[in-house]
Formats: structure tokens, sequence, C-alpha cells
């Protein structure tokens, strides 16, 4: 039997404000073929998975907290206990817009590496409405920061 504890993954902090945990893939000691999944702490007032996508499909399921779910030119505010589809190639983000954490878990397939992650620790994020399609409007704005320890 294998078993990911939360309490024993290290997990990664991104310069977008949020902590990503691997329990399926990535580091995880779960390794699957045809699926990855994670638990994710986005920060207070801006926390945020950046603007990007993916070929993979995906879901978003909000744990606690409230978000901002933007996903092509569609804007909603996520609550805990909502899920949200995410097409494949579809651009998207979610924004922690509350006072306190946000948590969540992201389950996408097929399984593999997805390079919104490494682009955001390089400071490569296609920019939205420059590299990339615009967000809705009255969204909130794309972390595109470059961490300053790299």
């Amino acid at each position: 039997m294998i078993i990911a504890d939360l309490a024993q993954i290290a997990g990664r902090t991104y310069p977008a404000r949020r902590r990503t945990q691997n329990l399926v893939g990535g580091a995880s000691p779960i390794q699957a073929r045809n699926f990855c999944m994670g638990y994710v702490t986005l920060e207070p007032r801006g926390g945020q998975v950046p603007w990007h996508n993916q070929e993979q499909e995906e879901v978003y399921f909000i744990l606690e907290g409230t978000a901002e779910m933007c996903l092509g030119q569609e804007r909603a505010v996520l609550r805990a206990g909502q899920a949200v589809y995410i097409p494949p190639g579809v651009f998207h983000q979610l924004t922690n817009v509350g006072d306190t954490v946000c948590r969540m878990l992201y389950c996408y397939a097929p399984a593999g590496d997805v390079a919104h992650w490494r682009q955001e620790l390089e400071g490569t994020l296609p920019r939205a409405g420059i590299e990339a399609p615009p967000l809705p409007e009255g969204a909130w704005p794309q972390c595109v920061e470059k961490p300053a320890d790299t």
C-alpha cells in the first residue's frame, strides 16, 4: 500500500502566493499513469494559479474559502464544496478573493507535467492579452512575477 500524507509532503511555494503539494504524480510517493492530483493553498487576497492553459483536462474542487475562477472569457466566484471542469487547451486562472486561505484539490488527466509550473518559476508565463488571450473583463490581474531568488 502506498500512502501520500500531506503532513509529509513539503510541496512547493510559487511566486503567485500559493503552495502546491502533489498527492498523485510529481514528487508524491503515489504515481498513476492516467491522472495527477494535488492539494493547493492560496494565500488570502490574491494567492493564485495564474492564467495558463494545458493539454490535459482538469477539475478544481474548492475545499475551503472563496476564489474567482476565470475560464476562457467566463468569470465566476467559487465557494467551498464547488467543482469546476476545465477543458483541454482553455486558458484558466484561479484567484483567492477572500480574507482567509483558500484550499483546493486539482485533478488532471492524462498524467504528466504541466508547463505553467516551470513557466511561473522562470517568469515566462504567457501574459494575458499579449502572448495569451485576455482575461475576462473585471478579472483579478494575472501574476507574472519571477521569483527574486531564482
